[in-house]
């Protein structure tokens, strides 16, 4: 929860920096990080292992933190289920006493992902209005669109149809936040957004809450700056070989 703001165990901090190897090649141009302090732990020890932007700001957002739990935070997740039992109802749609509704997080998931639709229209407009809309078709050395995961996907789903590695990306955006949210998150993007899924994936892998530090990559498309129709295709979804 939000409640509870513990750093990263050992544990956590050798998962970070496992994650930091992983996205070492990745030359992100933003990173936001929620703004508890696990968080910010992961955000700073995967950026101290990047071979392009290790001063790069991260930025801390309030609207990335996890789910509010409310008289439930602080305890192991036993107690919670036995709270949802006792209220005849199941996790994750349980709302404990003061804690946030499934729609309230969502809630919140959109409008960061609105925030960051317009951050990269407004990137590639200040970039014609420098360059030309010519100049982002060259340019980009090729380590910078390194991406790990490319093993796990076809080719086909990073292809240039899709946005994919194959083209410079106005903005390529480090997002550190936490499980539930993360979950939600990804259910706004498939339920209200159309987001394609890759092909082996199951709807116990969609609905599954991400293991610490796990990948997921989205590509979005935003045709002609339309910010009321992102094209969303996930590459990869809570990746997690790296640990």
């Amino acid at each position: 929860g939000q409640g509870v703001d513990e750093p990263l165990s050992a544990t956590g901090f050798r998962q970070a920096d496992a994650a930091g190897l992983f996205l070492s090649n990745v030359k992100f141009t933003h990173v936001f990080s929620s703004d508890l302090l696990r968080a910010k732990q992961t955000a700073a020890s995967i950026l101290g292992k990047n071979k392009f932007c290790k001063d790069l700001e991260i930025k801390y957002d309030a609207r990335l933190r996890e789910r509010k739990y409310g008289v439930a935070e602080g305890r192991p997740l036993t107690d919670l289920k036995a709270m949802a039992k006792a209220a005849g109802e199941q996790c994750p749609s349980f709302t404990p006493s003061g804690g946030e509704t499934l729609d309230e997080v969502r809630e919140r998931a959109r409008d960061f992902f609105e925030f960051l639709c317009q951050l990269a229209v407004e990137l590639e407009q200040k970039e014609q209005d420098m360059h030309g809309a010519s100049s982002r078709s060259s340019g980009a050395a090729e380590e910078e669109l390194v991406f790990p995961w490319t093993n796990h996907c076809s080719e086909a789903e990073l292809g240039s149809d899709n946005g994919g590695a194959s083209k410079i990306l106005d903005a390529n955006i480090l997002v550190v936040s936490h499980g539930a949210y993360m979950r939600n998150w990804i259910g706004y993007f498939v339920s209200d957004l159309n987001c394609t899924l890759p092909r082996n994936l199951t709807k116990s892998q969609l609905s599954s809450v991400s293991p610490n530090t796990g990948v997921s990559h989205f590509i979005i498309k935003l045709e002609n700056g339309n910010l009321l129709k992102p094209e969303i295709t996930c590459i990869c979804l809570n990746q997690d070989s790296h640990l």
